[in-house]
């Protein structure tokens, strides 16, 4: 594995606000990293996953309570020009609070439309070991234990045509056999930082790369098909110890031209939690 095959130093660069601008918005200008594998002009999900994530911890207090479902809405392509985040807390509470984060992309006439939403629950933190029950077991091996490479696989049996595409080229990944049939499980992690001159925490992490579920588990050829998807919930059981994300994901496709991918997440701990995508499903002509 050789990090330097990345030509990127972060997915977002921090922008000073423009005079007499809103002071509620954080501005940042995304790099090529964040670019999407169904087209250059856009990004992928998961960078403004990571992003909005990103906003949201910065807007709430260190009061105990933890984030336990988050869902993020793709309201339009997510473009590469200059983005601007905020946040609100529409429900504040002791025990029980709700914080959202829109992100918005200036168009090319310059006027700034919503892209992207995440709305998060969080609960506080309270100890519950002596109850404690998972679905599953941890993963067989955790990702120091496998070989790593950068982006996905290109050259095997596992192979797909986007595996170094935009920002599929610039996770760390490491592959083993998966739970549910056809497709191995992955563990993933950013190669670089989210926003410029900042070190990335664990939860900003593996929002920023759990999108690729929909995309890890497939088998469809993206020269025939697409798939994309336009929202991701994630429904946490505990709070990641590390960067490394592991996602063992079957992409489910009814006959309408729809379908929906669900994941089972892990941490190198154990158990993670669960998410689920909307994804339409089309050909390519």
């Amino acid at each position: 594995m050789d990090i330097s095959e990345v030509p990127y130093r972060c997915y977002y660069e921090p922008l000073a606000a423009p005079h007499d601008a809103d002071p509620d918005y954080e501005y940042f200008q995304p790099t090529l990293a964040t670019a999407s594998v169904w087209s250059s002009d856009m990004q992928h999900g998961g960078p403004p996953s990571g992003l909005l994530m990103r906003a949201m911890m910065r807007a709430v207090p260190g009061d105990g309570q933890e984030f336990t479902r988050v869902t993020t809405e793709i309201i339009g392509s997510v473009g590469l020009g200059v983005n601007r985040v905020r946040t609100s807390i529409p429900r504040p509470g002791r025990r029980i609070s709700m914080v959202q984060a829109d992100l918005e992309a200036q168009q090319p006439g310059g006027e700034f439309r919503l892209v992207a939403r995440s709305v998060a629950w969080r609960l506080l933190a309270s100890d519950t070991t002596a109850v404690e029950n998972t679905p599953h077991e941890p993963l067989t091996a955790s990702p120091d234990e496998l070989a790593q490479i950068v982006g996905f696989p290109v050259e095997d049996e596992d192979a797909v045509p986007w595996g170094k595409v935009g920002f599929i080229g610039t996770t760390v990944t490491a592959r083993q056999p998966g739970r549910k049939g056809h497709t191995p499980s992955l563990w993933l992690r950013p190669a670089i930082p989210l926003v410029l001159g900042e070190a990335t925490s664990h939860l900003e992490s593996i929002f920023t790369v759990l999108d690729v579920a929909n995309g890890i588990g497939t088998r469809l050829d993206p020269r025939d098909w697409s798939w994309m998807n336009m929202d991701t919930t994630v429904h946490l059981t505990g709070q990641p110890s590390t960067p490394w994300l592991g996602i063992d994901a079957e992409l489910a496709i009814g006959p309408r031209g729809y379908g929906a991918t669900f994941a089972d997440l892990y941490d190198v701990t154990g158990f993670l939690g669960r998410s689920a995508q909307t994804d339409l499903i089309a050909a390519q002509r």
